[in-house]
């Protein structure tokens, strides 16, 4: 796609910088004064900035996992192994994300959770492969990020095409709509997402009436609202994030446009809610996974991590704290913790999570993705059907 060029250029720029002439720290840390190994994992998101509060999720997620597997202790290879996170701040910006892969690399971290955007990913992942470590993206969605020839990284959610596929047959199927509008923010993302969700509405015999554009800091869409007033589509989507989704819910309510909104994966979050306001009732959004009752372990995970953050669970923290234990798992089946032993056990993985049962395709992708639809009731998103997926055990 048309950024990929852009974010491949990003990488490879970080590349030749490297880290200022460092040399990487070896991959598993020094032992504690008890013989304890101590073993790095990394995470990357946004952790400031407009959508800091899934970047947040996520880390928290992160934060819960090691806890858990700390308190439980752990031996890999005859040896008491304890895990720390070494977490940065990727802005959701794509050329930090390199920056941010290239600190990592450099901290000896053994294996990478994230990061949360595909715009971010894409580019780190190329570090990664290079050092040779695993990347476990809890939330980026974009296909072309295990469609890479890497042998290093996986998803744990559906990705765009799944998703896509199955929002253009709510969209028609569900919705009923005959002209649909779509709006997208023109990340890897959000316009990555879009395309797949065009493409799925025009296959379903709908009719694409405008197809507009903004950026992913936007806050204004009185002239796109406008134009798309003008259209009277049925449905409007949008492909990019909750922090513009909400804003745009308000503006179209009032403009009085009557179309259904119907967002992403991104949009089904507590914070859209917050962010639109009165205008959120009605808005209908997918959402990668099955629905939280039918997850497993999220009474329990929702419980302890409200408990530990006195906050909210957002979207993707459970799928990251999920991540966290695959890799530890890895580790232990191994009987390492050295990327080079450990990695190749990824591949094999048969978890089962506080998501559901976690396995991997040949490229990386979750077998048997889920997607699921919500809409906005009474100020709460409720389920309002799911697709796919046979994960919850």
């Amino acid at each position: 796609m048309r950024e990929m060029a852009k974010l491949g250029a990003v990488a490879a720029a970080v590349l030749l910088a490297g880290g200022c002439g460092k040399q990487a720290q070896p991959a598993a840390g020094a032992a504690g004064n008890d013989g304890t190994e101590v073993v790095r994992i990394g995470q990357a998101s946004p952790l400031t900035g407009p959508i800091a509060h899934l970047g947040k999720d996520v880390e928290q997620g992160a934060r819960l996992a090691i806890d858990d597997i700390n308190a439980a202790g752990v031996e890999i290879g005859g040896r008491k192994v304890r895990f720390e996170l070494v977490s940065e701040d990727d802005q959701g910006d794509p050329k930090m994300g390199a920056q941010v892969a290239q600190r990592l690399v450099d901290a000896g971290v053994v294996g990478v959770i994230g990061h949360l955007n595909s715009g971010t990913t894409m580019p780190a992942s190329r570090l990664y492969a290079d050092a040779g470590l695993p990347q476990l993206s809890p939330s980026a969605t974009n296909p072309d990020f295990t469609r890479q020839g890497f042998r290093t990284t996986y998803r744990l959610i559906a990705n765009d095409v799944q998703q896509g596929i199955a929002l253009g047959r709510f969209a028609v199927d569900v919705l009923k709509a005959r002209t649909v509008a779509v709006v997208d923010d023109r990340t890897a993302y959000g316009q990555g997402l879009a395309d797949e969700f065009e493409k799925a509405v025009r296959s379903q015999g709908a009719t694409v009436v405008k197809r507009e554009f903004t950026t992913n800091n936007a806050t204004d869409f009185g002239a796109i609202l406008t134009s798309i007033k003008a259209a009277q589509p049925d449905v409007v989507f949008y492909g990019g994030m909750d922090a513009q989704a909400g804003p745009m819910a308000r503006q179209m309510k009032r403009l009085g446009i009557h179309a259904r909104l119907l967002g992403g994966d991104s949009v089904q979050t507590p914070e859209f809610i917050r962010l639109a306001g009165d205008a959120a009732d009605g808005v209908y959004s997918s959402a990668c996974g099955v629905p939280r009752d039918r997850m497993p372990g999220f009474t329990d995970f929702n419980t302890r991590y409200k408990a530990r953050f006195n906050t909210e669970v957002q979207v993707y923290s459970p799928y990251e704290y999920d991540a966290v234990h695959v890799l530890v798992d890895a580790m232990k089946r191994a009987g390492s913790t050295d990327p080079k032993v450990f990695l190749p056990e990824i591949a094999k993985t048969d978890y089962h999570g506080v998501t559901g049962r976690v396995a991997f395709d040949k490229q990386g992708d979750i077998r048997d993705g889920a997607v699921t639809f919500y809409q906005v009731r009474n100020g709460k998103w409720e389920v309002v059907s799911s697709v796919g997926g046979a994960r919850a055990t």
